[in-house]
């Protein structure tokens, strides 16, 4: 359970930090890269949850309420990276 603490933290952290960092840049490209790289920690966050699960280190109530949170977040930045590639490419073609 130590190890998966801290790890579970860095991802969530992540998460965040990449989206500022992404748009912080000035192309596209750059922001659908940081996009990615948070949509990834949302990932990892997931999987280290469904480990948490499975070692009960979490209640299968409290499992399920954070596992519906990470699914949300990862929708919203799936459609957010999507968005963001429409717009790249309807600016390329102008």
């Amino acid at each position: 359970m130590f190890g998966i603490v801290p790890q579970m933290r860095r991802a969530a952290v992540s998460i965040s930090s990449n989206i500022a960092e992404g748009y912080g840049r000035v192309y596209s490209k750059e922001t659908i890269k940081f996009l990615s790289n948070a949509l990834g920690s949302a990932s990892e966050l997931e999987t280290q949850l469904i480990i948490s699960k499975d070692l009960n280190f979490l209640t299968i109530e409290k499992a399920a309420s954070l596992q519906k949170e990470i699914e949300e977040i990862i929708r919203m930045l799936s459609a957010l990276i999507k968005s963001t590639d429409k717009q790249l490419v309807n600016s390329s073609t102008r």
